[in-house]
């Protein structure tokens, strides 16, 4: 005869068992597919994408067409703004989010064959730059990944040279169609002063370092 001891654990090795041969299919079923229902395909890698994200020339993409890979291409955006898939015409993609643009190639290719799952992936941004002149170190144009503020954009070209008119820095930008500038005093910042000068930058922004 079993002591009841040993019959107990017996009992609950069992029924432990059978719970994780039950559960099994579910945990599958969790697993997500390529296709997400976002259509967005970041991998690791890959760029993280600013909130305010949207394509723009010289951008580059992956078009992937899960069940139609002849369908699948990396592209990159044209100066026009568009992109050209295999089997269907120019699409329009600067100006759009990559949701935006999946849906749009999907009602494209969707007229050639039935419920395409289309994922857009960015590879690369490169329409989002900001420019930097004048006295620093490496005055070019930088890529803009992420928040970035005037003051890390002097310390990403260099810093300054040792002539830079520090109070009298200027940012350009672009509002409504007219150029506006804003003063950037390098030494108040630095003591922690008029911090509110240091504003973020945006995409086409010109810092010049007289």
């Amino acid at each position: 005869m079993m002591p009841k001891g040993e019959k107990a654990v017996r009992t609950i090795a069992v029924v432990l068992a059978a719970v994780l041969i039950a559960g099994a299919p579910t945990l599958r079923a969790q697993t997500p597919t390529p296709s997400a229902a976002t259509g967005t395909g970041q991998q690791a890698g890959d760029p993280v994408l600013p909130v305010d994200y949207v394509i723009g020339p010289e951008d580059v993409l992956s078009i992937v067409f899960w069940r139609d890979e002849d369908m699948t291409a990396d592209v990159i955006v044209r100066p026009d703004g568009r992109i050209t898939l295999p089997l269907l015409n120019d699409i329009q993609a600067a100006g759009l989010t990559p949701e935006e643009l999946r849906q749009q190639i999907t009602e494209a290719a969707s007229k050639l064959f039935e419920n395409p799952n289309v994922t857009v992936r960015v590879r690369e941004i490169n329409s989002r730059k900001v420019y930097i002149t004048g006295m620093v170190a490496n005055p070019a144009h930088y890529p803009l990944l992420g928040p970035t503020t005037v003051l890390q954009l002097i310390a990403t070209a260099g810093g300054l040279l040792e002539y830079a008119k520090t109070k009298d820095i200027r940012i350009v930008r672009t509002e409504n169609g007219r150029q506006v500038a804003y003063r950037f005093n390098y030494n108040d910042v630095r003591q922690g002063r008029n911090l509110s000068q240091n504003i973020l930058l945006k995409p086409g922004d010109t810092v010049i370092v007289p």
